[in-house]
């Protein structure tokens, strides 16, 4: 089967990177600023931890949509109704003040001759989500790479997530939940589409 691969612009560069160390270090600073002690026996490791713990927390800019979504397949025996994954669960980080932004992901398309596997889906949320995000950019930045790369007939995407920069600090509303949604093609332009989307969203 063919393959459909799409030249995404790259989000970092391994050179652009400061090292291991000047990343330890600036975690011995933020320590030392937070008022404790970096040298102190429960500090030693932090650094390094921390710093591991960001690779994989923002492992999303050292993977592109591309190499997810760059292989569909046409043998869908005639199928042309809605695609939807939906409850994919996601934890991300806001980029205003590098907090947890913890939520799911609900992701449907119209096929237009060609599908995408499933895991393929869960994957993209994972890839936008391990950066750091606005929830509306996330949002947008899923239906954008799928509708670039399959050219379905419609794309639909809603995400609803709690900001821990509202729970934990600011007003410190903890339980309250941000709703975005992103909607093309046949999602956007036929009311029917969009409202079966959002039943079987909330259908349990």
């Amino acid at each position: 089967m063919d393959a459909i691969v799409k030249n995404f612009p790259q989000t970092n560069r391994d050179s652009d990177r400061p090292s291991q160390q000047e990343a330890e270090e600036a975690i011995r600073v933020l320590l030392r600023w937070a008022g404790d002690d970096p040298t102190r026996e429960g500090l030693l490791e932090t650094p390094a931890r921390v710093v591991k713990s960001y690779r994989e927390l923002f492992a999303g800019y050292d993977m592109a949509a591309e190499d997810v979504l760059g292989r569909t397949f046409e043998e869908v025996a005639g199928y042309d109704d809605m695609v939807l994954v939906k409850d994919i669960p996601f934890y991300s980080h806001c980029e205003h003040h590098m907090v947890p932004i913890i939520g799911k992901a609900h992701v449907a398309y119209m096929p237009d001759g060609r599908v995408l596997g499933l895991s393929k889906i869960a994957r993209v949320v994972e890839i936008y989500g391990r950066r750091l995000q606005t929830q509306e950019t996330m949002t947008a930045q899923i239906a954008r790479a799928i509708d670039d790369t399959l050219h379905p007939r419609g794309v639909a995407v809603l995400i609803e997530a709690e900001h821990m920069c509202m729970a934990m600090r600011g007003v410190q509303k903890q339980g309250s939940t941000t709703l975005t949604t992103t909607f093309t093609g046949t999602f956007k332009t036929e009311p029917a589409d969009q409202a079966r989307f959002m039943t079987m969203v909330r259908s349990r």
